[in-house]
């Protein structure tokens, strides 16, 4: 098979190239695209850190990190400190103006140098007891240090892992989440937790988990700020200094849509809040941090603030974190103590600076998916040159427009992955061009181009699944327009079927493409009228009032047809009888499908409603208005316009009665004085005639008469039917319906 002169192999390379580099990174296979994504923004970060600067003057919090250096070494000994050193830093931080201070470190444990635990490994007997009764009446480190805890905000640290068996938590405050616990799916879980001792979490403010989450390459990127025990919501350290900082009682998960209404949409994590704090998350509940780098403004020696060497008001307002001196992780700014890490996370909150991840999977794919067919095309039907041009200009604009937004907006928007996807099809095209994505929309051309809208056949052609040629029940909502009287306008042209065929052709083609615009597959169409369908093969939630805003504009398209073609005929001295439409529209369910034959595909749909809509099209000129529709059609499209009931008759597919409604105009209409009095008047006509009040509705046919614009020809239908009714009366067990057609 062949378009043009290309043969279909020089399609096959690029795009399959294509279609794995998709399917690579809409799964992130083996990690790859989420690794590129860590390489380009661990590049930005290089080329554009964040500046470092104290974050009291926006949050009236500083992020200080308590040093142990040589000096606080040769102070207070080798690290790990005894808890009796903790405490009184602990003080001296209070002493000093801080606001809070952060146990970045595990204390799970008692201190070794406690002395009833010296007490306990005196030998038994009297020589030691009083020594023992000495030690035991001494204070505890733990207790000392559970104090100094009390003294001011303070928050600990739990591990999550997997040690199940113990004991509960004793979280100061749950998060909160309202949702789905399938969006929490995402959130690290673990099953097991090491925690403080329960003085120390009893005296602290907060408590939260110590862990930090590495991507495959061993890098930190991102703080966790939610993380899950056995399904339980829990919040990390930073999440806990948030809400403490913030006064809040408790965070909170806030989720956002993502994605393409109807087609991918899903709801993820966005962010975490605490009181006035925000901070945008990954959805597992991660932020992304924005590195500055070491600043050794942040560092305070614990040697200096216990020897009183500071400056006054240097730890005023300040949030002191202090952290094992030899915890070291490796960021994109290179390596760091996991203390750094924390207090730039701190500082990203504070600030309000943090990374913005931008949930861009989808976007990500659409971008990719429509250059690399472009540019597939493009080696088709232009050559090379314009394809490479084309992948040059895509790829400058991917990289521009993400840097900016990194920039600008600290916003983190993956563009590496479509750089190295779009170069790769450009290389696969340089090889071989692709043909499959050609070949596809030639085959739609060729079966639907003469009934789908251009919208939709552009869709169908990028996503030929989206077409169920299998079959399929859909609601949709189907217009059937006709050329009323249209034999008898035949006749009158027997002599002339040039102006005839000219005439008709000059009247249906503005309402067809009037169909087609409003989001209308177009069907069965001939001289006398068409048929149109809405949410079929596509999805379409307000098909309704698309159609009853196609009908519309086709009454307003045929005014100015009429005009124009009145003029041509008073030019010549031709009489001319303006040209008369109905139009008939149901809302139903109906069978949607395709059928193939000699090459070509043929879409159509089967239902009651498609009958429905010709029968109503074919009697709605006893009705007089152009536009009648059903009820399913008028309760479907309600808010968006005003209709009037006209009659309660049969005829169905079916002996069930169905309502009739007028189309007579828009929600001004609906909402004026004049309208609402018809309606009431329309209501209290068919509810006489329901209950055989034939005087009744008389008199009130009658009143509707005389009113501006009053159908003349729907009262004198009504006026025979009650006569009808009269001489042969319907029974006591009649519905309202009228089942006899009057000729």
């Amino acid at each position: 098979m062949k378009v043009g002169a290309r043969p279909v192999a020089i399609w096959v390379l690029p795009l399959a190239i294509l279609v794995a580099a998709l399917a690579i990174i809409a799964v992130n296979f083996g990690g790859v695209a989420s690794h590129l994504c860590g390489v380009e923004f661990d590049a930005y970060q290089y080329a554009h850190p964040r500046v470092w600067r104290d974050t009291r003057a926006t949050s009236g919090f500083s992020v200080r990190i308590l040093d142990v250096d040589d000096a606080s070494v040769e102070r207070f000994g080798s690290w790990p400190w005894p808890h009796g050193v903790l405490a009184k830093l602990a003080y001296d931080l209070k002493n000093a103006g801080a606001s809070m201070v952060v146990f970045a470190l595990p204390l799970d444990a008692a201190d070794v140098t406690s002395p009833q635990r010296f007490a306990a490994s005196l030998p038994p007997g009297p020589a030691s007891d009083a020594a023992r009764q000495a030690l035991q009446n001494l204070a505890s480190p733990d207790d000392t240090l559970a104090s100094a805890m009390s003294g001011l905000p303070t928050v600990t640290g739990f591990t999550l892992g997997d040690r199940p068996g113990l004991r509960t938590l004793a979280l100061k405050a749950p998060v909160k989440f309202e949702g789905n616990a399938a969006i929490l799916s995402s959130v690290p879980q673990f099953s097991g937790a090491a925690q403080p001792l329960a003085k120390f979490e009893s005296a602290s403010a907060g408590v939260g988990a110590l862990n930090l989450v590495t991507d495959a390459d061993g890098k930190v990127r991102t703080m966790p700020l939610v993380l899950r025990l056995n399904d339980a919501l829990v919040p990390s350290l930073e999440a806990e200094i948030m809400r403490v900082a913030a006064g809040a009682q408790s965070a909170e998960i806030r989720t956002a849509d993502t994605g393409t209404p109807g087609i991918n949409e899903e709801t993820v994590i966005a962010s975490v809040h605490a009181g006035n704090l925000d901070v945008p998350t990954h959805r597992n509940g991660a932020m992304e941090i924005y590195f500055s780098g070491p600043a050794d403004s942040r560092h305070v020696s614990a040697a200096a603030l216990d020897a009183s060497q500071l400056a006054n008001g240097s730890l005023k307002d300040a949030i002191v974190f202090l952290s094992p001196p030899d915890a070291m992780v490796q960021t994109p700014i290179g390596q760091q103590n996991i203390a750094d890490v924390r207090a730039e996370a701190m500082e990203n909150i504070l600030l309000g600076e943090a990374l913005r991840p931008v949930s861009s999977t989808p976007a990500i794919l659409v971008f990719i998916a429509i250059a690399g067919i472009v540019i597939v095309l493009l080696f088709a039907r232009a050559g090379t040159l314009w394809a490479g041009l084309m992948t040059v200009a895509a790829i400058a604009a991917a990289q521009s427009f993400t840097w900016y937004l990194f920039v600008n907006s600290h916003l983190l928007l993956d563009s590496l992955n479509p750089t190295i996807a779009l170069a790769a099809v450009f290389m696969g095209g340089l090889a071989a061009r692709s043909y499959e994505v050609a070949s596809t929309r030639g085959v739609l051309r060729r079966s639907f181009s003469d009934a789908l809208p251009a919208a939709d056949f552009d869709r169908i052609a990028r996503n030929p699944a989206l077409l169920k040629l299998e079959g399929e029940t859909r609601t949709v909502s189907c217009l059937s327009c006709g050329v009323r009287r249209y034999a008898t306008l035949a006749d009158s042209f027997a002599d002339d079927p040039v102006s005839f065929t000219r005439m008709i052709g000059a009247a249906m083609r503005p309402l067809v493409d009037i169909a087609v615009r409003h989001g209308a597959m177009v069907d069965s169409v001939t001289g006398e009228g068409f048929t149109a369908y809405w949410n079929a093969p596509l999805d379409d939630t307000e098909h309704a009032i698309h159609a009853c805003e196609a009908a519309s504009r086709m009454t307003v398209a045929l005014a100015e047809v009429n005009e124009q073609l009145s003029r041509e005929r008073r030019g010549d001295g031709t009489a001319f009888e303006a040209i008369e439409i109905g139009i008939g529209i149901s809302t139903g369910p109906a069978i949607a499908g395709g059928f193939g034959a000699r090459g070509r595909t043929a879409y159509s749909i089967t239902g009651d409603c498609t009958f429905l809509a010709k029968r109503i099209r074919e009697v709605s000129a006893q009705y007089g208005p152009a536009i009648v529709v059903s009820d399913e059609t008028r309760k479907s499209a309600e808010r968006g316009y005003a209709f009037l009931e006209v009659d309660f008759t049969s005829i169905g597919a079916h002996d069930e009665p169905v309502k009739l409604y007028a189309l007579l105009g828009n929600p001004l209409v609906r909402a004026s004085p004049k309208f609402r009095a018809l309606a009431t008047f329309h209501d209290h006509i068919f509810q006489s005639m329901r209950t055989q009040q034939w005087e009744k509705a008389r008199g009130l046919i009658e009143q509707c008469r005389q009113l501006s614009g009053a159908s003349q020809k729907m009262y004198d239908l009504h006026m025979a039917r009650i006569e009808y009714w009269e001489k042969n009366p319907p029974g006591a067990e009649w519905d309202g319906a009228f089942r006899t057609v009057l000729k």
